[in-house]
């Protein structure tokens, strides 16, 4: 027997089901927002399998929408791939809390590093996640992935019956961004750290313009190490 299917005999079913049921609300609250991107895709000069391709392969959802308008405006690769880097560098910290060790098998780690997105790294960035089995962390970001390639795809194809110059579709990424903020202070109720996280966002937007994302994630994480830090160390001493 393999490791994969030995870990999905320890599990069952029901523990897959189980984070499907925990991650299908947000899932069906992502769905309007892969459709946006389906609706900007038919209303430019893309083909339509572009959402799928991009979905089921990129699957970067913020990186989506602004490759739209860079793969039109012929960006060298260069470029691609340094939006890509700066885009996407976060998930670098996303792995510091999430719970991949809990999935046993290495194939499905893989799979999981892959698949790992915002939604599954918020849904899973406490510490009851951390007696989560493997299934079930797989199970949501299960959901997610195949919610995403549906959504654009069903998008792209009623793209058509959207009146072209429509407004505020690319804003879609930001409000989605936003909820799931809101829901992380109701989670944790830590005024200090999102006051913290805007101000070095509001710092880079000023200083670093475009570039904002990588030093404002950085210097958010390194207060939040010095803070645990100081935190530890008078705990200790007291």
């Amino acid at each position: 027997m393999t490791e994969t299917a030995a870990e999905l005999e320890e599990t069952g079913i029901p523990s897959i089901l189980g984070g499907i049921r925990v991650a299908l609300p947000a899932g069906v609250a992502m769905f309007p927002l892969g459709m946006a991107l389906g609706v900007l895709i038919s209303q430019s000069d893309l083909p339509w399998w572009t959402a799928p391709l991009f979905t089921g392969v990129i699957f970067a959802g913020s990186l989506e929408f602004l490759l739209v308008g860079m793969v039109l405006a012929a960006a060298p690769l260069t470029s691609i791939a340094l939006t890509a880097l700066l885009v996407n560098f976060r998930h670098v910290f996303y792995a510091l809390s999430f719970p991949l060790g809990q999935i046993r098998s290495r194939s499905l780690r893989v799979l999981s590093t892959y698949i790992l997105c915002d939604e599954a790294w918020a849904l899973t960035a406490h510490p009851e996640a951390r007696q989560w089995t493997g299934a079930r962390i797989l199970g949501i970001q299960t959901v997610f992935y195949v919610n995403w390639v549906v959504s654009a795809t069903v998008g792209v194809l009623a793209g058509s019956l959207v009146p072209p110059g429509v407004m505020g579709l690319d804003f879609a990424i930001t409000a989605f961004f936003l909820v799931l903020g809101i829901d992380a202070y109701r989670a944790r109720r830590s005024v200090p750290i999102p006051l913290v996280a805007l101000a070095c966002a509001l710092f880079f937007v000023v200083f670093a313009g475009d570039a904002m994302i990588l030093p404002a994630m950085g210097t958010l994480v390194a207060l939040l190490l010095l803070s645990y830090g100081w935190k530890h160390w008078t705990w200790r001493r007291g």
